[in-house]
C-alpha cells in the first residue's frame, strides 16, 4: 500500500492544466427605451399586457436556450440609451433594442450603434409601419441589421435567435 505523497497532487495539477477551459456565452445586451416600463398597462390594445417583466424573463429562457447571456436594462432617458450603447464595444458579441420613441427621433442613437460596430437588431412590439405617419420612418433601422416589428413581445426570441444564427456565421458563438 503506497501512501498519498506529492505525486497524486502532481497529477491532480496536470489534470487541471489540461481541461477544457469553460467557454463564456456571447452576450447580447437588449436595450430598451422610454415608456417600455409602463409595459402592460399603457396602452394593452397595441401593446399586449405582458409587462417589461414578461419580456426579460422570455429573453433570459431564449438566452439560455441559444447557448447565450443577455444584459437586459431599460431607461426613459436617451443619453443613458446611447451610453449603454457605447458601451458594448468591446463588451457585448450583438444588441437586441427597441428604442421606442427614440426609433423616430434620435439621430444620436443611430450614430452610437453604427460606431459601435455590432450586428443589432431592431424590435418593436407594435407594427410601426401600421400606425401613425411619424412612426414609419426609424433612424435606427439605418443601423440596424434586421428590423422585427409587430409580432408582440415574442419578435424579442426572435431577434436573440437571429443574433445567435449571424453569430454562428461569423464563429463567434
Amino acid at each position: 500500500m503506497t501512501l498519498p505523497g506529492p505525486e497524486p497532487r502532481a497529477r491532480r495539477r496536470a489534470f487541471a492544466r489540461t481541461r477544457p477551459k469553460t467557454l463564456t456565452p456571447p452576450l447580447i445586451a437588449v436595450l430598451n427605451g422610454p415608456n417600455l416600463n409602463l409595459l402592460g398597462t399603457r396602452q394593452p390594445e397595441i401593446y399586449g399586457s405582458a409587462t417589461l417583466d414578461d419580456v426579460e424573463a422570455l429573453c433570459a429562457e431564449a438566452a439560455e436556450q441559444l447557448g447565450l447571456a443577455i444584459d437586459f436594462r431599460q431607461t426613459n432617458l436617451e443619453g443613458e440609451l446611447i451610453t449603454w450603447v457605447q458601451e458594448c464595444r468591446g463588451r457585448a458579441s450583438g444588441i437586441v433594442i427597441n428604442p421606442a420613441g427614440y426609433s423616430h427621433t434620435s439621430i444620436a442613437l443611430m450614430d452610437a450603434l453604427k460606431a459601435v460596430d455590432l450586428p443589432v437588431i431592431e424590435v418593436h412590439i407594435s407594427n410601426i409601419h401600421r400606425r401613425e405617419e411619424f412612426r414609419h420612418l426609424s433612424y435606427v433601422s439605418k443601423a440596424a441589421t434586421g428590423v422585427i416589428a409587430g409580432l408582440g413581445i415574442g419578435g424579442y426570441g426572435l431577434a436573440l435567435r437571429a443574433l445567435a444564427g449571424l453569430l454562428e456565421e461569423e464563429g463567434e458563438a
